[in-house]
């Protein structure tokens, strides 16, 4: 292996795990703990590094501390929870061939044969989390709606979801400030965290997805059940297709599907109106709250928002 260029392989790799032309920290964690694996052993079988339920071993409670091992701050990323997690480490062990041509090589040679590829990894994240945060310009000729819908443009592709769950967040919260608004993680479940929805105020529960599907559909059929009132926040550009997938389940009639702008966008509009306050201050205070929550359950800084 020590006339394979292991860094080489590694940008192969990252080039074919590339979505939407981007790179997730979860493709680049994946690939410092494939290496980590084969700097304490070569060769490697399946069965040493995939748990029988098919997880990538060390993905999850042992990354942060892998990940510092080579520079990167834990805090990068907690854990790599995203679906391809698995077919990518796997890809990445073909790739290197099960570390099979890195058996013959002492321990120091093969620590020193796999140092530039991780470095390159780590560099990677590294450069990943000196993203600058989302930079949002208000135009005062613009509506409310207009700024909110240029803040989840921004956000496409970078937040799975995050900005628009902390903005609803720090909505409410600023909505109704008496209430107990809870603020969780991005990736944390509503099963695992005991949560009805994203949000519960009284007998409605909100939901707030990027990307409406049927599952979250049947989250709000479970609401109903219980004798919630689910509303369902989607981007604008999703409307048609969440009252679409909730149609298909003869459910469009019982749930609230309102887009994300029209919903943070009128309550701009209601608090200025009530506080004596421009559209542009309400959003600010909203911005403030949001940067709070974000920072108290994320990892991803890049996603604080600047109101220019």
């Amino acid at each position: 292996m020590a006339k394979v260029n292991i860094t080489q392989i590694i940008d192969c790799w990252l080039q074919s795990c590339m979505q939407r032309e981007k790179l997730s920290r979860n493709t680049i964690a994946v690939g410092i703990v494939v290496l980590h694996h084969l700097r304490q052993k070569c060769p490697l079988t399946e069965a040493e590094v995939f748990s029988k339920g098919g997880e990538l071993i060390g993905a999850r409670s042992t990354l942060p501390k892998t990940l510092a091992e080579y520079g990167v701050p834990p805090k990068f990323l907690k854990e790599a929870t995203n679906r391809q997690v698995a077919p990518f480490a796997r890809k990445l062990f073909e790739s290197l061939d099960w570390g099979k041509a890195l058996k013959t090589l002492s321990k120091s040679d093969r620590e020193a044969a796999i140092a530039p590829a991780t470095a390159r990894l780590a560099s990677l994240a590294l450069e990943w989390m000196g993203r600058q945060h989302l930079k949002v310009s208000c135009d005062r000729q613009h509506s409310p709606v207009a700024w909110i819908g240029s803040i989840l443009e921004q956000a496409k592709g970078r937040s799975g979801g995050k900005v628009e769950q902390h903005l609803v967040g720090a909505k409410l919260e600023k909505r109704f400030p008496s209430a107990q608004i809870h603020n969780n993680a991005g990736h944390a479940g509503d099963v695992q965290t005991g949560r009805a929805g994203d949000f519960a105020l009284g007998t409605t529960v909100y939901h707030v997805t990027a990307a409406p599907a049927r599952a979250v559909i049947e989250k709000c059929r479970t609401n109903l059940a219980a004798g919630l009132h689910p509303v369902l926040l989607v981007p604008r550009t999703a409307v048609s297709k969440a009252v679409h997938v909730a149609e298909a389940d003869e459910l469009d009639k019982r749930i609230t599907i309102v887009a994300i702008e029209d919903f943070i966008a009128l309550n701009i509009v209601e608090m200025s109106e009530g506080n004596d306050a421009e559209f542009v201050q309400t959003l600010k205070n909203i911005v403030i709250v949001y940067n709070r929550r974000l920072g108290e359950v994320e990892t991803d800084m890049s996603l604080k928002i600047e109101i220019e």
